[in-house]
């Protein structure tokens, strides 16, 4: 499915400080008002991504996907002392995890037309859209890569995983992403962070920090009436090197604002970890795969326990609205600056 118009100009930047950590706030914007320098067609991914349509500003400037990404990343590095990692391919899905390849100064391209090659040998779990769930299903039909999953009919694939996932995963399989660039679009991610004044060996400071990050990102989305699909957690902890940062995510059972179940996600992700006695700096919380709250279903459970928390949350989503973020929290963060 190759033609002129699919040459890689989709760039995936992935933002890190000098030192380590995405930029703050107002390093991000700066970032995002930089690439807007070289395209009007830049789509914000916080707290530290960003994607950007640059098939016009390489005519104009004369250069190469690889060339006008190195000019990118010097100027990042000189106005903001951030380094970028880039990914470029043909459409945003091959873009993100080309950049999941590039080292922090890097542009790793994957050459239009040869996206089902990129993947081809990656796991399963490694292609957008296929949770541990998902993976599961797939592997035990043998379709343990993206390679086997391409070379699968579509209709094998519709009857493992359902008429609109097996039509998506097997696009996707292919290279292929409908989606392009969207300007001022919607989040597709919110994300939040806590950092410790020191190296943090407390296991239960820590959950205080990942409850506290649940109950924020999940009170934003219920205001703004969305929910999530998945959690990814960030620990940067200390190491031989320095500081270093681990990250992970999960695909939550459904769709969800609720905190609770972010919570109990968020702590499953961090056990899977296995600091034990690391030095945590940090940890960062990011939901993701937003959507609007009324396309998502719920699974009425008919626990009273659920439904009488719910209640209780959406009350207390009342009085943080009236009164400040402050005014209701739960116990255990009670009485806690720690973050």
């Amino acid at each position: 499915m190759s033609t002129a118009h699919d040459e890689p100009g989709i760039l995936y930047l992935r933002f890190r400080r000098i030192g380590g950590g995405p930029p703050d706030s107002a390093g991000y914007e700066g970032l995002l008002a930089l690439l807007g320098a070289f395209t009007p067609m830049v789509e914000a991914v916080p707290p530290d991504g960003a994607f950007a349509d640059v098939r016009g500003a390489l005519r104009y400037f004369g250069r190469d996907v690889t060339g006008l990404a190195a000019v990118i990343r010097v100027r990042a590095l000189a106005l903001h002392g951030v380094d970028c990692a880039i990914g470029a391919a043909e459409n945003p899905m091959l873009a993100r995890m080309a950049a999941r390849q590039a080292a922090p100064g890097t542009t790793f391209v994957v050459p239009g037309g040869e996206g089902a090659g990129f993947l081809a040998a990656k796991p399963a779990a490694a292609l957008d859209g296929v949770g541990a769930a998902t993976a599961r299903a797939l592997c035990g039909y043998g379709l343990d890569s993206v390679g086997r999953i391409a070379a699968t009919p579509l209709g094998t694939l519709q009857r493992i995983t359902g008429v609109r996932t097996g039509r998506e995963l097997w696009e996707r399989a292919r290279g292929i992403d409908r989606t392009r660039v969207v300007p001022g679009a919607a989040a597709r991610s919110i994300a939040a962070e806590r950092s410790f004044p020191r190296d943090e060996l407390d296991r239960e400071r820590q959950r205080h920090a990942l409850m506290s990050l649940t109950e924020e990102l999940g009170a934003r989305m219920r205001g703004d009436g969305q929910v999530c699909r998945g959690l990814a957690v960030s620990v940067r902890h200390a190491d031989r090197t320095g500081y270093s940062t681990l990250t992970r995510s999960r695909t939550l059972r459904e769709p969800t604002a609720h905190s609770a179940a972010l919570t109990e996600l968020a702590y499953r992700i961090h056990d899977s970890f296995a600091l034990q006695r690391a030095r945590v700096r940090g940890i960062a919380l990011r939901a993701e795969g937003l959507m609007d709250g009324e396309r998502a279903t719920h699974q009425l459970s008919f626990d009273p326990v659920d439904e009488r928390a719910r209640r209780i949350e959406a009350v207390a989503d009342r009085l943080r609205a009236r009164f400040g973020p402050q005014a209701v929290m739960p116990g255990r963060l009670a009485g806690r600056s720690a973050f």
